[in-house]
């Protein structure tokens, strides 16, 4: 399955299509023109310094294809470049002259070439329609924005669920919306995000970086598919009142790596120079609502041992992606009721923060994709709202739709927002984080993995508010103490249940109130605000759910 929301497909059978594209794989980069001394000739000064902040090394991996091997393979017949891999040592090629495919073999400096796909197919050519999404009528949107969840930072409208599931909400009310943070979304094409009015505020403020075509070199994609709209629109879309993202102060790469209507090895190849460049240009974040397993051609097909972490291309890719500082957030597929039922590449790799789909109420999707990796790692990593997300629609609509396509990038999204917050965390301490804030991180399991993550709770992780250990041993914590404006709770519900938090002043008169708030299993985040009008001094805290009560000295100070 290539675009990971829900599909429905009708057969169609179509002649044979000859090979002509093949991956070209080169020896060595021995006399390459770049250096390694002088990094800016082939990476942006934002991709260095990604780097130098998280110690990782420039490298041979770094350095670009060489330029003279790219000219001696493309001088041999007919033969076209769609684009090149320095992480592999190689490019993709068109070609149908097999004399000039013989020639390139004998290259002393080429090591393999390997088929990927046939030609392009042509609409006669298609053997099947991906309906790659299913939206509900408009008028069936039943998310309303709940006022009495208290002062918010935007008005998120239909999408507020979504947002409030995973606590990105509280990162925003503390100023951090995704702003200097750089997303590249790898989609099957974006249609009409260069005109949509939910992507103004995009557009306008010039956060849209770029976008860049892997499959068809210099193509319009936003003339192709509308999956990836729908895809940014969770992050990006800002309308006050009907749909807010959950990074909309972040910029963006939009690449177009999937051909839809067909599927072909050629797409890791595409998906993996597609991230190449998105290091190259400085990316923070990756998101892919994409996943490989079953091709159009079986003899590509990976099996489920493949599914290692290390074997498929595209998840060797995602691994190196990581490897440059990079935290890539994947789909984890909708094969849950399909005889595959696992995971896709890359969810399966180590480097990858895969994304499993929970619906409205926070129980998990049928259709979610299962783990563990074939190596029997946790997978997916965590969950977020796949089921009923709220995306934009194409003729300036909100809807709402189904798949981890959508899930994926809430994640991503949040991400953003918390490593704005931490910027001098790594790529893996802000992964770690979240799988620890999740709801089940004591007990995962091959459905949701370490669960439903709590970025109120990833934040104070990385600030050392709390551990693992901690939460283990005491199911609370409140902090700051001394406070001076807010009190922030963290509590550990072994069920669902609500909490009744008094606060007392140092002759036991009731100064502030929050009753029956819910709280669900796992970790949960309480902000309690406007307490700045407190005078400095003493006051007790008294927390009471159905099995615990809990009484704290807390101190006031200015």
């Amino acid at each position: 399955m290539c675009l990971v929301s829900l599909v429905l497909t009708w057969g169609y059978t179509h002649a044979q299509l000859s090979p002509t594209r093949y991956f070209i794989q080169f020896t060595d980069k021995n006399n390459t023109p770049y250096s390694l001394s002088n990094p800016t000739e082939f990476l942006t000064q934002r991709a260095i310094d990604r780097r130098y902040t998280q110690n990782i090394p420039i490298d041979s991996t770094d350095l670009p294809v060489n330029p003279a091997y790219i000219d001696s393979v493309l001088s041999q017949g007919a033969v076209n470049l769609i684009h090149t891999s320095r992480w592999l040592n190689g490019i993709t090629i068109q070609t149908t002259d097999t004399t000039a495919l013989s020639a390139i073999n004998n290259l002393n400096f080429v090591k393999q070439s390997i088929y990927v796909a046939p030609r392009y197919a042509s609409n006669r050519d298609v053997h099947h329609f991906s309906k790659d999404y299913v939206p509900a009528p408009q008028q069936s949107i039943k998310y309303k924005y709940p006022q009495s969840k208290g002062v918010q930072a935007y008005n998120y409208g239909f999408a507020f669920n979504q947002i409030d599931m995973i606590k990105a909400n509280n990162l925003h009310s503390q100023g951090y919306s995704g702003e200097s943070m750089v997303i590249a979304v790898l989609d099957a094409g974006f249609s009409k995000v260069d005109s949509l009015v939910i992507f103004d505020s995009l557009r306008v403020s010039g956060r849209l970086l770029g976008t860049k075509n892997f499959v068809n070199p210099g193509g319009n994609v936003f003339q192709a598919h509308a999956h990836g709209m729908m895809v940014l629109s969770t992050m990006a879309a800002h309308i006050s009142t009907q749909m807010v993202g959950i990074a909309p102060k972040a910029s963006y790469w939009l690449l177009k790596t999937e051909y839809a209507p067909t599927e072909y090895v050629i797409e890791e190849y595409n998906w993996v120079s597609a991230a190449e460049f998105a290091d190259s240009v400085g990316v923070d974040i990756i998101n892919s609502s994409l996943g490989y397993s079953e091709f159009d051609d079986p003899t590509q097909n990976h099996t489920f041992a493949d599914l290692d972490g290390h074997t498929t291309t595209v998840s060797q890719g995602a691994n190196m992606a990581a490897s440059k500082g990079i935290l890539v957030v994947n789909s984890a597929g909708n094969s849950a009721l399909t005889p595959w039922q696992r995971i896709i590449a890359p969810a399966d790799a180590p480097g990858v923060l895969s994304v499993g789909s929970v619906n409205y109420d926070n129980l998990y999707s049928a259709f979610s994709s299962v783990g563990p990796s074939a190596d029997g790692r946790i997978k997916p990593d965590v969950a977020a709202q796949g089921e009923g997300t709220v995306v934009a629609g194409t003729s300036n609509n909100i809807i709402v739709s189904s798949g981890t396509s959508f899930s994926a990038p809430l994640i991503a999204g949040a991400a953003a927002c918390l490593w704005q917050a931490n910027p001098t965390a790594t790529n893996w301490e802000i992964m770690d984080a979240i799988r620890e804030s999740a709801h089940q991180y004591q007990n995962p399991d091959s459905l949701l993995g370490y669960g439903i993550p709590d970025f109120a709770a990833a934040h104070a992780i990385l600030n050392g508010v709390y551990t693992v250990n901690t939460i283990k041993e005491n199911a609370l914590k409140i902090y700051p103490n001394p406070f001076k404006n807010s009190l922030h709770v963290l509590y550990n519900a072994m069920n669902h249940d609500i909490i009744n938090i008094n606060i007392y002043d140092i002759s036991g008169r009731l100064v502030h109130q929050m009753i029956g708030h819910p709280l669900h299993e796992g970790r949960n985040y309480i902000e309690m605000k406007f307490l700045s009008n407190f005078s400095d001094g003493f006051y007790f805290i008294h927390l009471q759910t159905s099995t615990n009560d809990y009484r704290k000295k807390i101190v006031k100070s200015s």
